[in-house]
């Protein structure tokens, strides 16, 4: 079937979300996060577009960004590609790394834009990942409260206050608020795994029981988790819950 047309943005500005292959982690550990940030600044200063958030996950990536001099989607395959050879180079892996193409979505005023900042902010908190999103090291919320390095964040930060102070302490109480946000999905339905699926798929392959994992050795804890992220369906908070495993664990294995 033929692609559909993207949306176009009166404001140039979009909310995108690449995600891994198969859903596989396209972040393993800090250096890929860093190399990530690396790339998007490296092209930001060639492309000249304007970066107003973003939020690295395991695997998949938000963004709030404005075209720069140069057709979106050609940025958005310039970034992908130089990530992507740096991540097989790094792995020593081919072939794709990202699933099809980049979703989009338009951001056409202030409203809309503040949703979906907040929304790409609270990402790693609405997974489970952090209690606070500040903790959260991916994100671009800690440029807005401490050092912009890579985002421009006077232009959201107008929209709270001209005092620059005052509109921070606004922006932390607006990104904090709890909500139900609604913006763009990875996935517009997910496919979803019992826990007794999980547990029976854990038993045939390492006759381990789920419950038990907790005591068998760090290796082993970390080749089981490994195999049941790759299981489609499977949630973070599903395997903290089965496994009794904190979530940290569970996120970087």
């Amino acid at each position: 079937m033929p692609r559909v047309a993207r949306r176009k943005s009166e404001t140039n500005i979009y909310h995108i979300m690449l995600r891994g292959i198969n859903q596989q982690n396209i972040f393993v550990d800090d250096e890929d996060n860093e190399k990530f940030i690396k790339t998007l600044a490296k092209y930001r200063k060639e492309i000249e577009y304007e970066i107003y958030a973003y939020c690295l996950m395991g695997n998949h990536i938000h963004l709030l960004i404005k075209e720069g001099n140069e057709e979106l989607g050609n940025t958005m395959r310039r970034i992908g590609a130089s990530y992507v050879y740096w991540y097989n180079w790094q792995y020593n892996r081919k072939g794709h790394l990202f699933q099809d193409r980049y979703r989009s979505e338009p951001v056409e005023d202030d409203t809309y834009f503040l949703t979906v900042l907040r929304y790409i902010h609270q990402n790693p908190l609405k997974a489970g990942l952090v209690d606070n999103i500040e903790s959260y090291k991916w994100s671009s919320y800690k440029e807005y409260i401490t050092e912009a390095k890579i985002v421009d964040v006077d232009f959201a930060l107008a929209m709270f206050d001209e005092d620059k102070e005052k509109a921070i302490d606004m922006f932390k109480e607006f990104n904090v608020a709890v909500n139900d946000d609604q913006c763009l999905e990875i996935t517009p339905e997910k496919k979803t795994v019992s826990d007794k699926e999980i547990r029976s798929l854990v038993l045939n392959k390492y006759n381990i029981e789920l419950a038990s994992l907790q005591n068998e050795d760090p290796k082993m804890q970390k080749e089981v988790l490994k195999y049941l992220k790759e299981i489609e369906g499977s949630s973070l908070r599903q395997l903290v819950r089965l496994t009794g495993l904190t979530v940290n664990k569970v996120y970087r294995a």
